[in-house]
């Protein structure tokens, strides 16, 4: 490796950042890696691109391809070698809203494609964190907030723009270069830098947002529940499990999003999750799909976040299964377990039908430890749960390798064509994606909020409906002895010191006598 830069091209004119730049500490990192590349390259076109890597080869520098910098494995960034950053790539445009129709630009974050898509109706399953960059999770897969109704977001592109390494810019759809189309949906890290995609939207407006915590008994069998739950639930249900343990005591909590703004429709597809256990809190919000991944998530990445994570998919949530995860969960140096529900439109697609070929598990166990002791506590943890598990996704997985992805992704038919290199069609290629302790969405805090009570035999669920009227709550629909909540809005979410209740939402967690949910007015 030479490591001098010498002459930059012409393009990379007022491009390029180095150490001596004041720029340079804002945009040497990723989320959870701190690096000190030779130079960090800004692109604002394809071309640019194509020239940053031209530079890399004259240079001899080790290229690293960052779009939002949130991914787990800090491979956006490196020492000493080149960054190629694509955040000036961000436009988003609606290139046509009949058949919904959009075009993404690889450096765009996920928070501004949901702010740029939601007046014309629309919103794509995306990153759960908005300040998740396009790049890494659409060339990975893409477990969103909607992925049980609409799929994984590489299931809706379309075509692709990619700058192969020797600098060709190929556009790849269903009719030109359909094999490079195959491998950027699911194993993109390694065939060439995607610059832009095309996806097809959803009709999405508001969304049922739910949370609620209940405890997690030493056999597992409220993760039993919540699976068997997750197996019979509607698909416009999505849900995320985080466990945390203090002393002998484990919770689940449970944040759900439903893919619907009826309060019915929500009703119907939360209230199962209110059996898996002992609910000791819950609330739910009717929100724009916007508040799931807002701009206030959007941050500047210094490696504040350094961990090591690794995950597997669970195709059944067996009675040994449940136990490890609440084992390793509790254990004197736990780890952070969280599961993600799969199911419902992810098993859609045939497995060779894109590069993620994961489509018959139904639930993804994200498991993470923390500096000083992460990488001998997660091997610790994650051995146990390995033996449950049938593959992996590379965009929570901090040090891959070729072993942890099987089964591998089926053979595209020319993989190691020219366009399709035989290095990027193997398992285990990286993207700039990582789960974070802050991928919870916030309600929103909007002037007038509406509360609509829903009676259980568990504490008291209200839904929170954003908007200029007040609902009615039909608190006939109530059994005797229920008790209605007050009517004005509790807590927002996440805004004290816990991620999902405070002390200020206790006060409208009231114990209920029936075991149906009700009480919900028109929003």
């Amino acid at each position: 490796m030479n490591g001098a830069l010498g002459t930059l091209p012409a393009e990379l004119a007022g491009k390029t950042v180095t150490p001596d730049d004041r720029r340079y500490r804002m945009l040497r990192s990723t989320y959870t890696t701190v690096g000190r590349p030779a130079a960090v390259v800004l692109p604002e076109s394809a071309g640019d691109v194509a020239a940053a890597l031209r530079l890399a080869r004259e240079t001899g520098l080790r290229v690293a391809v960052r779009s939002g910098g949130h991914g787990l494995s800090g491979s956006g960034t490196n020492e000493g070698g080149l960054v190629i950053d694509l955040s000036a790539l961000h436009k988003v445009d609606v290139l046509d809203r009949g058949s919904r129709l959009v075009r993404v630009e690889a450096g765009a974050r996920w928070a501004q494609v949901a702010q740029t898509l939601a007046p014309h109706g629309l919103a794509i399953s995306s990153g759960d964190h908005g300040n998740v960059g396009v790049g890494g999770i659409a060339t990975g897969g893409g477990v969103g907030w909607l992925v049980r109704r609409y799929g994984l977001t590489v299931d809706h592109i379309r075509a692709v723009e990619v700058v192969l390494p020797d600098g060709t810019f190929v556009r790849a759809d269903a009719e030109t270069e359909p094999d490079l189309l195959w491998v950027m949906r699911g194993a993109g890290a390694g065939a060439g830098i995607a610059v832009a995609f095309e996806i097809e939207a959803m009709e999405v407006r508001g969304v049922g947002y739910a949370q609620l915590v209940a405890a997690v008994d030493p056999a597992g069998e409220t993760l039993r529940r919540w699976a068997e739950v997750m197996e019979r639930a509607p698909r416009e249900l999505s849900t995320a499990v985080m466990l945390a343990s203090q002393g002998t005591t484990t919770a689940a909590f449970v944040t759900a999003v439903v893919s619907s703004d009826r309060a019915s429709v929500i009703r119907d597809a939360v209230g199962p999750l209110l059996g898996i256990g002992d609910v000791t809190a819950q609330q739910a919000h009717i929100v724009p799909y916007t508040e799931l991944v807002p701009p206030h998530h959007q941050h500047t990445n210094t490696g504040q976040m350094p961990a090591s994570t690794t995950n597997g998919l669970l195709t059944g949530m067996t009675p040994d299964a449940a136990r490890a995860l609440v084992t390793a969960s509790a254990a004197p140096d736990p780890v952070l377990i969280q599961l993600r529900s799969l199911g419902g439109a992810t098993h859609d697609p045939a497995p060779s039908a894109t590069a993620f070929a994961h489509r018959h598990q139904n639930t993804l166990v994200i498991a993470s430890a923390f500096p000083p002791d992460d990488r001998a506590t997660l091997a610790a943890a994650s051995t146990p749960l390995a033996r449950h598990t049938d593959g992996a996704y590379v965009n929570f997985e901090s040090a891959p390798d070729e072993a942890t992805f099987a089964p591998p992704a089926p053979a595209s038919p020319t993989c190691g064509s020219a366009t399709t290199p035989t290095a990027s069609c193997a398992p285990g290629r990286r993207s700039d994606r990582r789960p974070d302790r802050s991928h919870r969405p916030r309600a929103p805090r909007h002037p007038l909020r509406a509360t609509i009570p829903l009676c259980s035999l568990h504490p008291v669920m209200e839904i929170h409906a954003s908007g200029s009227s007040t609902p009615t709550a039909d608190s006939s629909r109530c059994p005797p002895g229920s008790r209605r909540s007050p009517s004005g809005p509790g807590q927002t979410p996440g805004s004290g010191g816990s991620p999902y209740t405070t002390p200020q939402d206790a006060t409208h967690l009231n114990r209920a006598a029936s075991g149906a949910l009700c009480g919900i007015g028109q929003v």
